[in-house]
């Protein structure tokens, strides 16, 4: 697979990194209205993870000012969208238009009627969104468990995503740029409850706001299997001490695992490694290598090759999976 990157900022440059590891895929092409940029000057993409940007050698690359020239581009199968929320329908529109494939990153879009549209209207497998947490480690161990029954089905569960001011976003409680924490941050455990546990049939949701939009919120879900108790709560907490925390309590019919990892603003963190609790009273921490991220980013990279190259199509990066995410995200709203 030979695929190109629009836009060049934080997940660009992660997404890049791994295309340098696959074995599956090239990154043959990118395109940036940036002239440094588009020079390889990368050195001021930073993120909340990973390496920071460098100079990238673009000399075995195809360099494009705009999507539409990067189009043009017969050699190219894939087109790796990495662009702000907003802009995600029309790019994705230009790309099936020009008979591409398409890698979008979360959300699909920033509500779930303007995202049903692009996955009605896209071929089988053309539309993959790149909802990365099922291939993190720790959450992965959830999705591989329910799909081979080695515990029994899945049951019940709590999800906690939360992070401080996102001062770095002036438009981040803005609907229709960024969307907020549940179209923002909550769309990665709102997808992950969808592939577990199914479609929830209704949400009750309380919520702190900020600007109208939920800022902090819990939330219950109702299932029309009735035996699931399943719950999620998290947001923006009124503190930079505290960057980020994400973590989980899921129970199967025979273990319950349990994981969360948080990091503060002075450079430490406190850790619960994943711990499986079983039914007849063992303990089980599963090891997962060295921890590089960008190795989860390799798995979704060659997951969506294996989709253009042999019609595998992933349900993590199925394109009504990232819809019902967004549903979900709206009923809690």
């Amino acid at each position: 697979m030979r695929a190109g990157i629009v836009g060049v900022g934080f997940m660009s440059w992660i997404h890049y990194l791994a295309y340098q590891r696959s074995e599956t895929a090239e990154l043959a092409a990118f395109s940036s209205r940036d002239p440094g940029k588009r020079a390889g000057d990368w050195r001021g993409v930073k993120g909340n993870f990973g390496p920071p940007g460098e100079q990238i050698d673009i000399s075995g690359l195809n360099v494009y000012e705009t999507l539409d020239a990067m189009l043009e581009d017969e050699t190219l199968d894939l087109i790796d969208i990495c662009l702000p929320p907003k802009l995600h329908p029309e790019a994705i529109e230009k790309c099936l238009a020009a008979g591409k494939y398409v890698l979008c990153e979360k959300p699909l879009a920033l509500d779930a009627a303007t995202a049903q549209r692009l996955a009605d209207a896209a071929e089988p497998g053309k539309l993959m969104v790149a909802h990365i947490l099922p291939l993190m480690p720790e959450f992965k161990l959830l999705v591989d468990a329910a799909h081979d029954g080695r515990w029994g089905k899945p049951v019940a569960g709590r999800f906690m995503r939360t992070i401080g001011p996102p001062d770095w976003i002036p438009d981040f409680y803005d609907r229709s740029s960024v969307g907020g924490p549940l179209v923002d941050l909550h769309v990665h455990d709102a997808h992950l409850i969808r592939l577990l546990f199914g479609m929830p049939s209704a949400a009750h949701s309380v919520s702190r706001k900020k600007e109208g939009i939920p800022m902090f919120y819990e939330t219950v879900f109702e299932f029309e299997q009735e035996d699931l108790a399943v719950a999620c709560g998290g947001g923006v907490i009124e503190s930079p001490a505290r960057s980020f925390t994400h973590g989980y309590e899921v129970s199967f019919e025979n273990a319950t695992v349990r994981f969360e990892f948080a990091g503060y603003a002075d450079g430490s963190t406190t850790l619960l490694p994943v711990t499986v609790m079983k039914r007849d009273g063992s303990l089980e921490r599963p090891e997962f290598g060295d921890g590089d991220p960008v190795n989860s980013f390799v798995a979704e990279i060659d997951a969506a090759a294996r989709c253009v190259d042999h019609g595998e199509t992933s349900p993590i990066l199925d394109a009504q999976n990232a819809v019902d995410a967004l549903k979900i995200c709206e009923m809690q709203m």
